[in-house]
């Protein structure tokens, strides 16, 4: 600690800055560094800055993102939100760490080369569950298949190296497109991988085609996915394509140049089908058509404006966004030169904020235009982009801007000259790397480009922004949370009003608005209002972005008209529950939402609606829960992450939360006492209206609609019963006489609570069984039961 390197720490302060606003940032880059906080460097701070050790202490024990203690030498992030929860994130959990055989009470294992966390969201729900091992993602875990991620891990003893940036033209020889999404969750299922091998194999052959990047094509459930554009003739669609079945794919969109090539490529594979026996080619195993069957059922009901041109586009080619009418909203605002001409159109629109109760963009913006400021005195007007989205269970926000950061660049423009903006920020989660790194390189070409800084387009209107990250408080997604976070203090709401858009940051008009909110302007201004307000209901105008995730066939990242029913969603565009089960549930609007029955599927996704049945729109998460999941459990988990999140200023949401948290774990133990429900409800109600912002607000609002709907299975649990069968202390394994003694469980039991007992029924010592559920998974006679 005594002998660190403090040259870092110095050359921090220097681009960062040395007011005390600066610590959150400078706190960042000292960790990302030394990946701890060594009270070295953070004492330098103090002696060569205006933050005060306080600050320091307030702030890096408040964020989750910091750590004070070193770590080992790989980070394994485990995500436990919503739709890795429901698909067994904390039993592999469970197994990441009796695999290290990290200690109780510890998360590095004795070697110093793992460090095991949890975190609430990465982002990649179509997947869960997810790990991250340093920047490896990894998708689709079991507990069995935990060592095979470590193995894997370990045995990429050199990282790969980051994909290089993709050329759009070969000097004019190119006769076709080849696209391939880039987003986190297509990299996370290998796409770069696949990427790269494209381009290996059109090296070596000579083909004539193009490759190119693309963001988010939404079918998460199919990703990698490569498209062939040709310049003539019908496109071909591939899901699910891997390294090895790329030569196949290019050669026979792509023939190379050379005859000899040519023939060579034939007889290789002629002999690979002899020497195999495989009849089938990857091109037609992979196949997939968008004008019919599952793919058409998955885009058929959709309407794309946020996501216009996705899976088409480079998300990081300004040209290109150009082309497809990029920044002609911008251009035509600049045109009719008149702020009110512009929110009187978004107004018209019925434009709603696309995050948390849905209020109009219009008259938030109509707000903050019409604050009177003194330049003279210094005051300025702000504009911030809040794409701190916490949600476990969404990620449509990292999606766009990962996708489309220009259009949200051209919203946050258009916006700006509205309300009188010549300064602006995102505010993005640290935990979407890859989106932080897309907007803040779109940021710099813009300015090249001139459509930031100075005389935009050549008008009088200026525009400069930057980019902050989060540093892991869901709480920072309120709006003055975030505003006290940006200010380099805890994120702690302030009570309403003043409202940001008359008091916000630095104490200055500010306009906040979400990333789907910006990304819709552009369209709007280009289409008109009538356009926009054509779509959806008579008081929820245009579309919304969901993440569907969870128990559902066809996951991935949609966006509908207003007024689609929950059904419609998930049978049509999902393709129904997973695996042949039941719908049980919809969980709608993350920790602030509630759980709709499959009873009451036919409501419509619509803000007045979802309020009725007990939900919120919320940010967009959309969550598919069936006949296996335990409500009381999912109301435990919600409530645990909100009473987690807690920035503790009130008494009803710390303390309140905390008592609500205790009667639910008691439940989910057995252990539950009369009059729990009752005393469960009334708490909810006081820790609603009791709370500052809202996060308390809305916590209960999860336990309020699964007691509504659920009650009985609450009930089965102040009997001692889980129904579902997830409860772990009120469940034991057991073995029928199905079984054959072929010791496959007993094999793979993590902890050997199975005898090994070749030819004989086997038996599960219960004493010893962690519920890890790998037994059930892979016995092939189905002998294993859950009691």
């Amino acid at each position: 600690m005594d002998t660190i390197d403090l040259n870092f720490v110095d050359d921090a302060i220097e681009r960062i800055g040395r007011g005390p606003e600066a610590v959150i940032p400078i706190l960042q880059q000292i960790q990302q560094h030394y990946r701890y906080l060594p009270q070295t460097a953070l004492r330098h701070v103090c002696a060569h800055t205006d933050i005060t050790p306080a600050s320091i202490e307030g702030v890096s024990s408040f964020y989750t993102q910091f750590r004070h203690e070193p770590v080992g030498e790989h980070l394994i992030h485990v995500c436990l939100g919503t739709a890795c929860h429901v698909k067994g994130a904390q039993l592999v959990m469970d197994s990441i760490r009796q695999e290290l055989k990290i200690a109780k009470g510890e998360d590095t294992d004795r070697d110093g080369k793992f460090t095991v966390q949890s975190v609430a969201c990465l982002g990649c729900c179509t997947l869960a569950p997810v790990v991250q091992i340093d920047e490896l993602t990894y998708g689709g875990l079991t507990p069995k298949k935990v060592p095979e991620m470590l193995h894997d891990f370990s045995a990429q003893a050199i990282r790969p190296a980051k994909p290089a940036a993709i050329t759009a033209h070969r000097s004019g020889e190119s006769i076709g497109e080849i696209r391939i999404g880039m987003g986190s969750c297509c990299v996370a299922q290998g796409s770069d991988k696949v990427r790269s091998a494209i381009e290996s194999v059109i090296a070596q052959s000579g083909a004539c085609a193009d490759v190119k990047r693309v963001g988010c094509v939404g079918m998460c459930h199919q990703t990698p996915l490569v498209e062939i554009v040709p310049k003539s003739g019908e496109t071909s669609l591939y899901a699910k394509v891997q390294a090895d079945d790329v030569e196949s794919l290019v050669m026979k969109h792509f023939k190379p140049k050379s005859l000899m090539r040519r023939i060579s490529y034939s007889a290789e594979k002629f002999l690979d089908r002899f020497l195999s026996d495989d009849e089938d080619e990857p091109t037609i195993q992979k196949s997939i058509n968008p004008r019919e069957g599952s793919v058409c059922a998955f885009l058929g009901p959709q309407k794309h404006l946020a996501t216009e041109y996705c899976g088409q586009i480079d998300p990081m080619n300004l040209e290109e966004y150009k082309r497809h009418d990029g920044f002609a909203g911008l251009k035509k605002c600049i045109e009719i030169g008149d702020p009110m001409k512009i929110i009187e159109e978004v107004q018209n629109s019925g434009l709603r904020g696309r995050g948390g109760a849905g209020f109009p963009s219009g008259i938030k913006w109509q707000k903050v235009r019409e604050v009177a400021i003194d330049q003279s005195r210094g005051e300025k007007k702000y504009i911030i982009c809040n794409g701190d989205e916490g949600d476990p269970g969404a990620f449509m926000d990292r999606m766009l801007l990962e996708s489309f950061p220009y259009r949200i660049i051209e919203g946050m423009a258009i916006a700006a000259m509205a309300v009188g903006s010549n300064e602006g920020y995102f505010y993005v989660r640290a935990e979407y790397p890859l989106a932080v790194k897309r907007i803040r390189e779109a940021i710099k070409i813009c300015e090249q480009d001139g459509i930031l800084g100075e005389n935009i387009l050549g008008s009088d209107f200026s525009l400069k922004l930057g980019i902050m990250e989060g540093a892991g408080a869901f709480v920072c997604g309120e709006e003055t949370a975030l505003l006290a976070s940006m200010q380099g203090e805890r994120g702690m709401p302030h009570l309403r009003p003043p409202y940001p858009a008359e008091l916000g940051l630095w104490k200055q008009p500010t306009l906040i608005n979400n990333v789907e909110t910006y990304a819709l302007v552009p369209w709007i201004m280009r289409n008109g209002s009538d356009a926009f307000a054509a779509l959806g209901t008579e008081k929820s105008k245009g579309t919304k972005v969901f993440a569907l995730a969870g128990k559902v066939s066809r996951g991935g990242l949609i966006e509908v008209p207003m007024g689609i029913t929950m059904r419609q969603v998930i049978d049509d565009v999902g393709g129904g529950v997973a695996n042949g089960k039941k719908l049980k549930a919809v969980q709608v609007g993350g920790p602030s939402g509630g759980c709709v029955p499959a009873s009451l599927a036919d409501t419509s996704i619509d803000y007045e609606s979802l309020a009725e049945v007990g939900a919120i729109m919320g940010s967009g998460g959309l969550v598919v829960l069936d006949e296996d999941d335990c409500m009381v459990d999912i109301a435990r988990y919600f409530l645990r992450f909100t009473q987690d999140q807690s920035c503790g200023k009130c008494t009803f949401c710390r303390v309140g939360t905390r008592r609500m948290l205790d009667i639910l774990d008691r439940l989910c133990e057995g252990k539950g006492k009369k009059g729990d429900l009752d005393t469960l409800e009334r708490l909810s109600h006081d820790v609603s209206a009791g709370s500052l912002c809202g996060l308390g607000k809305t916590a209960p609002n999860p336990v309020l609609s699964m007691l509504k709907y659920f009650r009985e299975e609450f009930e089965a649990h102040l009997d001692g019963r889980c129904p579902a069968g997830k409860c772990v202390a009120m469940i034991e394994y057991k073995i029928n006489s199905k079984c054959t003694g072929c010791t496959i469980c007993a094999q793979e039991c993590p902890v050997d609570a199975i005898p090994l007992t070749p030819y004989k029924i086997h038996t599960i010592d219960n004493d010893k069984c962690t519920r890890c559920d790998t037994c059930l998974q892979v016995c092939p006679e189905n002998a294993v039961y859950v009691e």
